[in-house]
């Protein structure tokens, strides 16, 4: 007998290094805690290697059990396909996918995209949460992520869905009470909205570019939100000017309830891309919803440039 001739060994393996312990492993697999450290004694004799290194404070996997791994979450995954292809409708895609954006992006845009894609695949389900911390979201079990701004973390995939193209903006009253200024480095002196978060730009920097040319402010913004749907409201009151994207002020600059401040400028475009966790299997219906996804946004999203 070897190790791959039982999936049950394979599949808690899996799950204890997905969980990060053999308790945590048990809860997620509805096991007791001695079962699955049987199951996995019994894999570790098949292999005839420690698979695992324990000790009071953390657990890591051998060089044995990284080959076995890889090997084990193909199989698994090539098993389920199998299973989904055997089942009475072939085409049917099943299950949960746990997905996750930021709030403003996900209420809009991403919530339109999941509307889509469970009308094209009615028995699935789809859960969505909200957060500018992806990589905690993956470690939290989440299957996949559609993220903007920068994403540097080899724990995680991330496939390009675009660019997301970002103005400076204004309200009418609040250019008719300040005189708008010719250059880009002017516009420090104007009341600033910020967003928050170090993979937006940071809060106290503005680049701005036209053609070659690029102009970085330095602005101390009197607001500061993680959210780009308040800072477009505390915008449309007049509070002050700020960079915000375009899919969430097109019908606002078409009515003319905010104008772009310096029309031939704009901020740098934000990376859009879809992540989803690099060490874990990823199922059938995971992957059909990332290929979807990536298709669905080149309606919503400008193809990014190779220049960023």
């Amino acid at each position: 007998m070897t190790p791959f001739d039982d999936l049950g060994l394979l599949r808690a393996f899996v799950a204890i290094v997905e969980s990060g312990s053999i308790s945590a492993a048990a809860r997620k697999l509805r096991l007791t805690q001695p079962t699955l450290s049987r199951q996995l004694r019994a894999l570790e004799d098949l292999c005839g290697a420690s698979l695992l290194r324990r000790d009071t404070h953390r657990m890591s996997v051998t060089d044995v059990g990284h080959q076995l791994l890889a090997d084990a979450e193909a199989l698994l995954s090539l098993a389920e396909e199998s299973e989904q292809r055997l089942r009475s409708d072939q085409t049917a895609l099943n299950g949960t996918i746990r997905v996750f954006s930021t709030i403003d992006f996900g209420q809009s845009v991403i919530s339109r995209l999941i509307s889509s894609f469970i009308q094209a695949h009615p028995g699935v389900r789809m859960e969505l949460g909200y957060s500018n911390r992806p990589v905690r979201m993956i470690e939290e079990g989440s299957d996949a992520g559609i993220f903007a701004g920068a994403m540097n973390d080899d724990r995680v995939v991330a496939r390009p869905l675009g660019e997301i193209r970002r103005y400076v903006v204004a309200s009418p009253a609040l250019l008719k009470d300040h005189k708008i200024p010719g250059k880009p480095e002017d516009l420090a002196a104007l009341p600033w909205i910020g967003l928050s978060g170090s993979q937006f730009g940071g809060v106290g920097e503005i680049t701005l570019h036209s053609g070659a040319a690029e102009q970085v402010l330095r602005v101390e913004p009197l607001f500061v939100t993680e959210g780009v749907t308040s800072i477009r409201e505390s915008v449309r009151m007049g509070l002050g000017i700020a960079v915000l994207p375009e899919w969430l002020i097109d019908e606002d600059l078409t009515s003319g309830r905010l104008a772009r401040v310096l029309p031939k400028w704009h901020a740098k475009p934000l990376a859009a891309q879809i992540i989803y966790p690099a060490q874990r299997r990823v199922p059938l219906r995971v992957r059909t919803f990332i290929d979807f996804a990536t298709e669905y946004m080149t309606t919503v999203l400008k193809p990014r440039h190779a220049d960023g």
